[in-house]
């Protein structure tokens, strides 16, 4: 085999060149870049695709110390998988593809890099692949909504008003992209002036699906459109599967909106699960085939049930903080009363006044019992003498 035609020392053609080599979610091949670095592990494997099987299918020194379990069988099965993908590759074409894009490359050693996908392991990207206006590092605080493609009408309306209260709350909406309910949240978050991020299974080169190339424009416009796979690959049914693993760790909480039986949206809450991201179900109508997986996750899992953003913002806030509901319920007319004095405010009449007498009557009490009992409910703020009679303290205004 030929040497590379790009110097495979420099840390962001070798991170570039990984995304190539490599499918997403490639565990071995995180262990070697973690182990020796994305240079040094690029120049190891085209060193034993010259050498020969022999080299090859013997794991580096600093890959056995920090995995004595990868014998010599799938550490050869792993090797197999990327010599293929080392011949004719020259990544500074798809480097190039993103430049005339107007995007860019981002590392783990960027200071954009989002820190979140480090709790990935040996499964984090080697680099991400960038389009958009916004930077990853210009959010503190980011939730991924998700949800099935063959969305209901109620679902994008849920999605959408969700997006909308999160992005005024300053929020980060990371969603896939997808038609139903990643559309939705995008545009929700969108039409409120807010920063969405759309994570795809292919190359940022091709906006996927193509009836969203429109909205995915527009969310690079003021946000990003990212992918772990470098322009030109499809996006294959794998590579959504694992693109999925990104949206879960990207986002601080998981919320799933609709959910199938099978949608590949609960893989994302899996994912959010084991990364112990808080993950928020929206639940549907008990005969909805939409909601079924919904139900299913909160029926199964320790998923919280969602109803509103309030609900996603204290899952997002740190723990013991207090956050003032939007949607503060209204204190009720016999709150914090005991019995006795309850049953007397509920005789009175809701508008006007009446007297002790009258009031006596309506409510079954004694006249010295409702004597007594107007003077402490005066007392208490919660009712007040109008002429010769008595009346709510609410009724004021009336």
């Amino acid at each position: 085999m030929r040497d590379l035609p790009f110097d495979t020392a420099d840390p962001r053609l070798a991170a570039a060149a990984w995304t190539r080599i490599a499918e997403p979610g490639d565990a071995a091949a995180g262990l070697v870049r973690a182990a020796m670095g994305p240079g040094e592990a690029l120049g190891w494997l085209t060193r034993a695709a010259r050498s020969g099987p022999a080299d090859a299918h013997r794991p580096p020194p600093q890959v056995q110390q920090q995995a004595p379990w990868l014998d010599a069988r799938k550490w050869g099965a792993c090797v197999g998988r990327w010599l293929p993908r080392l011949e004719r590759l020259d990544i500074r074409r798809e480097l190039g593809v993103l430049h005339e894009l107007g995007g860019r490359l981002v590392i783990p050693e960027d200071d954009e890099w989002p820190g979140a996908l480090d709790d990935l392991g040996t499964r984090v990207p080697a680099a991400l692949w960038v389009r958009g206006g916004a930077r990853l590092d210009s959010v503190e605080r980011t939730v991924a909504v998700v949800g099935m493609r063959a969305s209901t009408s109620y679902g994008e309306q849920v999605a959408a008003h969700l997006a909308i209260d999160l992005a005024e709350h300053g929020v980060a909406v990371v969603s896939g992209g997808a038609y139903g309910i990643d559309a939705a949240a995008h545009r929700g978050a969108l039409s409120a002036d807010g920063t969405t991020w759309a994570v795809l299974a292919g190359g940022v080169d091709r906006l996927y699906p193509v009836g969203n190339t429109a909205l995915l424009e527009a969310v690079e416009a003021t946000g990003v459109v990212l992918s772990e796979a470098p322009p030109g690959s499809v996006p294959s049914r794998y590579r959504f599967l694992e693109r999925n693993r990104l949206i879960a760790a990207l986002g601080a909480v998981c919320v799933v909106v609709e959910a199938a039986w099978r949608s590949g949206a609960l893989s994302t809450a899996r994912h959010a699960a084991e990364l112990l991201r808080p993950v928020g179900v929206v639940p549907g109508a008990v005969t909805s085939m939409a909601s079924v997986g919904c139900h299913r996750l909160l029926r199964e899992t320790d998923a919280v049930c969602v109803t509103g953003a309030e609900d996603v913002l204290e899952l997002l806030a740190p723990a013991g903080q207090h956050l003032t509901s939007d949607h503060a319920v209204q204190p009720g007319l016999l709150d914090d009363l005991d019995p006795f004095a309850a049953r007397l405010l509920d005789a009175m009449p809701a508008r006007g006044a009446a007297g002790p007498e009258s009031i006596a009557r309506a409510g079954g009490l004694s006249l010295v019992e409702v004597r007594s009992g107007l003077g402490r409910l005066e007392l208490a703020g919660r009712v007040e003498r109008h002429g010769s009679g008595w009346r709510r303290a609410d009724a004021a205004g009336r």
